[in-house]
């Protein structure tokens, strides 16, 4: 793809076809088909080749704009919430990033046969975005501020490996690691 921007018909195809490709990858993992991706976004398959060349192509895409709303959705939330509250939505917003990427790890191990990686650079970003979050809310009396970013970030994994789609769960583990972000505050 050239490096301009897309007209406004073909971004929305494009966004509409990465929802729905995240969404069958996540639950049809490598049975999801292409022609269905396809349908579900509204648009012909050769909109999603015009896209989206390969299958592998198509899963990295869908992958990497996951990751894309995830860290996005940090400065919005600063800006929209108290701190403290603002880091516990993006945690809600992790474990539904890292659920939908569960969802696809037989889509992105298949991405990683045909020698691409999906994931460089992920938990970078991922720790660039919550770390405002935390310096927000340390800043604001509101958590510790002796706690790295990327052990947050670590422990919101295990969140989502051990609470797996059981978001109720999920919920209540991320509630008592944000009161162990708290202790000491």
């Amino acid at each position: 793809m050239s490096g301009r921007p897309l007209r406004a018909d073909a971004q929305r195809n494009r966004d509409l076809l990465l929802s729905a490709a995240v969404e069958a990858f996540s639950v049809c993992g490598l049975d999801a088909t292409l022609d269905a991706i396809a349908k579900k976004a509204g648009v012909g398959i050769g909109t999603l080749y015009r896209h989206f060349p390969t299958r592998e192509a198509l899963v990295e895409a869908a992958y990497r704009n996951e990751l894309a709303v995830v860290c996005d959705a940090a400065p919005e939330l600063l800006a929209t919430l108290p701190p403290a509250e603002a880091t516990r939505a993006w945690m809600d917003r992790f474990i539904d990033y890292m659920t939908r990427k569960l969802g696809m790890a037989d889509a992105l191990r298949a991405v990683i046969a045909a020698g691409a990686d999906p994931y460089a650079h992920s938990f970078e970003l991922l720790v660039g975005a919550i770390q405002p979050l935390l310096e927000a809310s340390s800043a604001a009396g509101e958590i510790r501020s002796d706690v790295a970013a990327a052990d947050v970030l670590v422990s919101l994994s295990g969140v989502a490996l051990a609470a797996g789609a059981n978001r109720e769960q999920a919920g209540r583990l991320l509630d008592l690691l944000m009161d162990g972000l708290r202790y000491g505050a």
